[in-house]
């Protein structure tokens, strides 16, 4: 699916660009519900207020690091997330369907590390994030 190059990766008018008129509007709830629902999540973790992230994650999400690690609750991830009081300084935020993309420089109090996150929402909720970033950054710190 094609998407015209915006700022905030969403398309022409906030949505995908498809070739039947009839499905347009579906599609792109689909990608504004998506994209809300990952911004709305990491506006949540930067008030700290991690019982309204909590919400936005799938009982089930899988959360994996850039080393393979991974996460057995969502509970065990947010309370590494609030160890870490980390702030997001969003670069970019490609979508596509239910994928939601970022490009950001995460900033802890000790290290700042670029880092690209991969959320895939299904149903208004995260049900995976997978994040790179080089982690040499936090052993140093």
């Amino acid at each position: 699916m094609p998407v015209d190059a915006r700022s905030d990766g969403t398309g022409a008018e906030g949505g995908v660009k498809m070739g039947s008129e009839s499905n347009q509007g579906e599609v792109v709830a689909v990608v504004e519900n998506a994209k809300e629902a990952v911004l709305s999540y990491i506006r949540a973790l930067e008030a700290g207020d991690y019982a309204a992230a909590r919400r936005y994650l799938a009982d089930n999400v899988r959360v994996k690091g850039p080393s393979g690690e991974a996460f057995r609750s969502p509970d065990e991830f947010l309370k590494m997330m609030e160890q870490q009081r980390g702030k997001y300084d969003i670069k970019k935020v490609f979508v596509d369907g239910g994928d939601v993309c970022l490009l950001y420089d995460f900033i802890t109090p000790k290290v700042t590390a670029f880092s690209c996150s991969w959320y895939r929402v299904r149903g208004g909720k995260i049900r995976s994030i997978q994040t790179v970033f080089d982690p040499r950054a936090f052993a140093a710190a």
